[in-house]
């Protein structure tokens, strides 16, 4: 596995490869890697020839400084996991290399609409980052295609929004979240539960499953179903932030004669903060 830190060192990586005809799939990860990433590399692997992992703890998409401080940092344990699945270059820049001209200064990518709801609207300026970030990963790296893990399902939509509006020529792939046995979605946040928050955290899914389960037998009163749902989560121990019924192309409310549709939750369980989702079948 190459590792490479600067921008022209990636290009000079990646120039030959296509020229030599080889397709290039990326996923952009925060580090810090747990098998989700990991399932999300084999499957870029699956998709292009060579694979180009990215890791960039990216401070604009935070709207709280202590939550930058502590996200958790794994560099070499992170390198070891990607090396083992043999990951063709791993592309950790610095801040500067990212924002030559500074965070204030920065041009911003903000995708309307999409970024204000659900999770922007209890994390201002989230999305704005995130799809800021993207933007620049995909200038840089200019891969085919890119894969991103379906827990993060608002992020998700929000890139394929950006990415169909500034007509960039790369496909977005979503891979089914990864889960423990337990039904706990894999992500960095888990490291932040105690062990008997870590007995909680599943009670999220199984929420998300409840509601996916009364909308299954036909019921319609999402609101209630909503408000019921979010009780069980503060009975359990919680402090939701929100459980949304939504269409699940857009997010929107849904509408009489919507078919498919997501359950989506956010909620605090100690220092953790905690999201998942469920489409609905």
């Amino acid at each position: 596995m190459q590792t490479v830190h600067t921008v022209a060192a990636l290009r000079d990586i990646l120039r030959p490869l296509r020229e030599a005809g080889h397709r290039v799939a990326f996923v952009p990860t925060m580090g810090n890697l747990h098998d989700g990433h990991i399932q999300l590399v084999r499957q870029a692997k699956d998709l292009a020839g060579q694979v180009v992992v990215s890791i960039f703890v990216n401070p604009t998409q935070f709207n709280d400084k202590r939550d930058l401080d502590a996200y958790p940092v794994t560099i070499e344990e992170d390198k070891r996991k990607l090396d083992e699945i043999d990951t063709d270059i791993l592309f950790m820049p610095t801040t500067n290399e990212v924002y030559p001209e500074g965070m204030e200064r920065s041009i911003r990518v903000v995708v309307p609409g999409l970024s204000d709801i659900l999770c922007g609207h209890y994390r201002p300026g989230h999305f704005v980052g995130i799809a800021t970030i993207v933007a620049k990963l995909f200038n840089i790296v200019q891969p085919d295609v890119a894969v991103f893990g379906e827990k993060d399902y608002q992020q998700l939509l929000v890139i394929r929004r950006m990415v169909a509006d500034l007509c960039m020529p790369i496909k977005i792939i979503g891979v089914e979240t990864v889960r423990e046995l337990d039904g706990l979605a894999m992500s960095s946040r888990n490291s932040y539960l105690t062990a008997q928050e870590r007995r909680v955290a599943p009670h999220l899914y199984r929420t998300l499953q409840d509601v996916s389960e009364r909308l299954a037998r036909g019921e319609v009163d999402y609101r209630m179903i909503e408000a019921a749902a979010a009780g069980v989560l503060g009975k359990s121990g919680f402090k939701p932030e929100y459980v949304a019924i939504r269409r699940a192309h857009d997010l929107e409310e849904p509408e009489k004669g919507d078919r498919k549709l997501i359950v989506l939750a956010a909620a605090w369980l100690g220092k953790a903060r905690l999201i998942d989702n469920l489409l609905i079948p």
